[in-house]
C-alpha cells in the first residue's frame, strides 16, 4: 500500500519474486565460479554453491540500492545500476548452468532451490550484455525519476515546487475541490517523460523472461505461487468475488457522503464512478483520510491516535526546546530542537512496535538496526519516502527506510515494516535461496497481522489513548476505520498486476496503456479521473509500484492471509469472542505459532505453512469477512434505498475489449 513494499523498488528476494532487482554482485571477473559449473559438480554441489556465493554478494548490491534510495543522485543511480548489471549477469549464469540438472537426481530441498532460482528477480533481464546494462539503467533511472518527482506551479520558482508528501496532505486534509484536483493531477503530470522508458523497460524484461523458458514476465511472476501459472488469475477473482460485495457497500457508503459534501455532479463521474481525486489518496487504495466525512457516529469511541502521537511530539519538541536556551534560542538552535524532537518521537514509535514483536517472545532488534535506520526525511538530499524494510547481509543487519511523521498511519506503517524485518531475522539461518517469504503475499502479510491485533484494548494499555467505551457505536466506529484501509484497498490491489499482465502479453498495447489503466480502475474500483486522461499521460507510472517493478498480487494476497494468519493465532491463544475485539499482545503461544512459521521461510510450499498457522492449505477471504461483519451490516442498513454499485463507462469499456483480458488469465 502506499506504505507496504517489501524490500526495495527493484527489490532482492530470495524466494519467489519477493524483491525485484536490487542485488548486487561482483562481476563475473571477480568470482570465476559464478560463470560456470564444474563438469563433476552434482545438482546438490551446485545449490550449495549458489547459496554460498549468493550470500557473499549479498551486501554489496544491497548497499548500492540503499544508497540509491537514500541519496539519490547521478552518482547513487549509477552505482546501483551497475550493481544490478552485476547482479544480473551472475544469476542469468546460474540459472544457465541450472539447466544442465534438469532431470537429474536430487534432494528435494535443492529442486525447490533451483526453481526458486529461477524466480529470484521480477526482472528477468536478456542475457545480451548490453541489453543488461540497458535494462538496469533504465531501472534505476526509473525509480529516481518517482523518488525526485516535483509539480511546480511556476517553473522559474522553486518555492512553487512540492513533492508526493506535500500533495498527499491536500488530498488528506483540504475539502476544497480545486485544490485537490490540481494537487492530483500535477503528481500524475509528473510521470509522464517515463512512458518511453517504461516501454522499452517491457521489452527487455519480456526478452528475459522468455530466455528463461516462460512466455513473458507476468507468466514468469505468476509462476511463484507453488501452482500453475494459469490458475493465479482465476484463484484472485474467486478471491475478489468472496469480499466484492462488502467492497461495493463500503463504496456506496463513501459515495453517498462524498455528493454530501461536493455535491453530486462533481463527486461523480458518468454511471456512480467516484471521482479519484476526492478520495483521500493519491491512488484512491486507502479511504482513511475521509473519516471527518464517513465517521458514523461523531467522537464514539474516539480513538485520535494521530492527536496523542502529535502531543507525544510537542513534549519531546518542548523539551529539546528547553535544553537549546527555551525561547530565546537561536533560529538555528530551534530548528535544530524541531529536528532533534522528530527523530525522538519517530524512534518513540518504532520502540512501540518492536514491543509488540518482543511481547509475543520475539528478540529485541539489533543495535545496528538503530544506528543506521533512516527514521524521518534527511534536509540535504532526495530520498525515496515510500517505506521499505532491509535485509542488508542475510545476517541481523537489517534496517527500515521511512520519512516518519507522528500520525496514525505512520504509526501503523511501522508496526507493518517490523513485520518485514521479524520474518528476515526468523529465517535468516535458512540458506540464502530458502530467505523469503512463502510466497510474497506472506511477507506482506505479516505485519498487517500485528495491525489487526492493535485494539482500542491494546492502544489503551500502551497508554497511547484513553480506555475505549464498550458500545455498538464505538464498535461500528472502530469497525469503519480498519474498513477505510483494508476493504478499500482490495480492488486496487488486484488491478494494478491486471494491468502489468496486459502489457506484459501484448493485450494492452502502449497506445492504450492509460485507457486501458483507467478502464481497469473503473471495472475494479469504481474509480474515474475528473478529468480526461489522454495518452499523452501515463498515470500508471505515479505509482511506486510501477516504475520500482514491484509485483502487486502479493498485497491483495496478503490483505487475504492476514485475517486468516490473525484468526490462526487468536486460535492459538485461546480467544473465543468477536474475532474483531482479538489482541494476541504478550501471549507467548501466539508468538511461538507465529515464529515457527516466519523461521520456515521459503522452504516449503506455501500451501504447507499456511496449513501449520491455520490449519487449512487454501485462501480464503472468510476470516476476513467474519472480522467486518459488524460494519458490513451497518453499510447495507445505512445504504437502503441507494442505487449502490456502478456503471463502467460502455464507450470506454468498447473501446478496448484486451484492457480487461487480464482478468482471465
Amino acid at each position: 500500500m502506499n506504505h507496504r513494499p517489501l524490500l526495495l523498488a527493484l527489490a532482492v528476494g530470495a524466494a519467489a519474486l519477493t524483491l525485484a532487482a536490487c542485488q548486487k554482485e561482483p562481476s563475473p571477473a571477480d568470482s570465476p565460479a559464478a560463470g560456470t559449473a564444474t563438469p563433476s559438480e552434482t545438482a546438490d554441489q551446485f545449490v550449495a554453491r549458489v547459496n554460498a556465493e549468493y550470500k557473499a554478494m549479498y551486501p554489496e548490491m544491497t548497499s548500492a540500492q540503499w544508497l540509491s534510495s537514500t541519496y539519490i543522485n547521478d552518482d547513487s543511480e549509477r552505482v546501483a545500476a551497475k550493481a544490478n548489471e552485476r547482479w544480473l549477469t551472475v544469476l542469468n549464469g546460474w540459472i544457465t548452468q541450472a539447466a544442465a540438472f534438469d532431470g537429474q537426481p536430487m534432494s528435494e530441498d535443492s529442486k525447490r532451490a533451483i526453481h526458486l532460482l529461477k524466480l529470484m528477480t521480477s526482472m528477468p533481464a536478456p542475457r545480451d550484455p548490453a541489453k543488461l546494462a540497458e535494462l538496469t539503467r533504465i531501472a534505476s533511472r526509473m525509480e529516481g525519476a518517482y523518488g525526485a518527482g516535483k509539480y511546480c506551479t511556476d517553473d522559474a520558482d522553486p518555492a512553487s515546487c512540492r513533492q508526493l508528501g506535500d500533495l498527499e496532505q491536500v488530498l488528506a486534509r483540504s475539502r476544497d475541490y480545486t485544490l485537490q484536483l490540481d494537487a492530483w493531477q500535477g503528481w500524475h503530470s509528473t510521470t509522464k517523460p517515463m512512458r518511453a522508458d517504461y516501454q522499452r523497460f517491457v521489452g527487455l524484461v519480456n526478452e528475459g523472461a522468455k530466455e528463461m523458458g516462460f512466455a513473458d514476465a507476468g507468466q514468469m511472476w505468476r509462476s511463484g505461487y507453488d501452482m500453475p501459472p494459469e490458475q493465479i488469475g482465476p484463484e484472485t477473482d474467486r478471491l475478489w468475488e468472496q469480499v466484492k460485495p462488502m467492497y461495493e457497500q463500503l463504496h456506496c457508503y463513501a459515495r453517498t457522503k462524498l455528493d454530501t459534501t461536493y455535491g453530486k455532479d462533481k463527486a461523480e463521474v458518468d454511471g456512480g464512478l467516484i471521482a479519484a481525486h476526492l478520495l483521500g489518496n493519491m491512488w484512491q487504495q486507502d479511504w482513511s483520510n475521509l473519516w471527518d466525512q464517513l465517521e458514523p457516529y461523531p467522537g464514539a469511541g474516539s480513538l485520535d491516535i494521530t492527536a496523542a502521537l502529535e502531543k507525544q511530539y510537542q513534549t519531546n519538541l518542548s523539551g529539546a526546546l528547553a535544553k537549546a536556551g527555551g525561547n530565546g534560542a537561536s533560529a538555528e538552535a530551534q530548528f535544530k530542537a524541531q529536528r532533534e524532537a522528530e527523530l525522538r518521537t519517530a524512534k518513540q514509535m518504532t520502540e512501540r512496535a518492536q514491543d509488540f514483536y518482543v511481547s509475543l517472545g520475539m528478540p529485541a532488534l539489533p543495535k545496528s538496526y538503530w544506528d543506521k535506520t533512516q527514521f524521518i526525511k534527511p534536509l540535504d538530499r532526495n530520498v525515496v519516502c515510500h517505506a521499505s524494510a532491509w535485509d542488508m547481509n542475510m545476517d541481523g543487519d537489517v534496517r527500515t527506510k521511512m520519512c516518519i511523521k507522528p500520525n496514525e498511519e505512520t504509526f501503523t506503517t511501522i508496526y507493518h515494516e517490523l513485520g518485514h524485518i521479524y520474518y528476515d531475522l526468523a529465517y535468516n539461518p535458512l540458506p540464502p535461496l530458502f530467505q523469503g517469504g512463502a510466497n510474497d503475499g506472506f511477507h506482506e502479510a505479516i505485519g498487517d497481522t500485528i495491525v489487526l491485533a492493535m485494539t482500542p484494548q491494546y492502544l489503551n494499555s500502551i497508554g497511547l489513548v484513553d480506555k475505549p467505551q464498550e458500545s455498538r457505536e464505538a464498535t461500528i466506529n472502530a469497525q469503519m476505520r480498519m474498513a477505510l484501509s483494508g476493504v478499500s484497498f482490495l480492488p486496487f490491489g488486484l488491478m494494478i498486476d491486471r494491468w502489468r499482465w496486459g502489457v506484459f502479453d501484448g493485450s494492452i498495447t502502449p497506445d492504450h496503456y492509460n485507457q486501458a489503466w483507467w478502464d481497469l480502475k473503473a471495472k475494479y474500483q469504481g474509480v474515474a479521473p475528473a478529468s480526461a486522461r489522454g495518452e499523452e499521460f501515463f498515470d500508471p507510472g505515479a505509482k511506486y509500484h510501477v516504475p520500482g517493478n514491484t509485483p502487486y498480487t502479493r498485497y491483495f494476497l496478503a490483505r487475504i492471509l492476514q485475517f486468516q494468519f490473525y484468526k490462526g493465532l487468536c486460535d492459538a491463544a485461546g480467544y473465543t469472542g468477536p474475532l474483531h475485539q482479538c489482541s494476541f499482545y504478550g501471549n507467548k503461544e501466539a508468538g511461538q505459532k507465529f515464529w515457527a512459521m516466519l523461521s520456515k521461510g521459503a522452504s516449503q510450499p506455501w500451501q504447507a505453512t499456511l496449513k501449520e498457522i491455520t490449519g487449512g492449505d487454501k485462501l480464503d477471504a472468510g476470516p476476513m469477512i467474519e472480522y467486518f461483519s459488524p460494519v458490513n451490516e451497518w453499510l447495507k442498513q445505512q445504504n437502503q434505498g441507494q442505487m449502490c454499485g456502478w456503471q463502467v463507462p460502455a464507450a470506454t469499456a468498447a473501446a478496448k475489449p484486451a484492457a480487461a483480458a487480464p482478468a482471465a488469465h
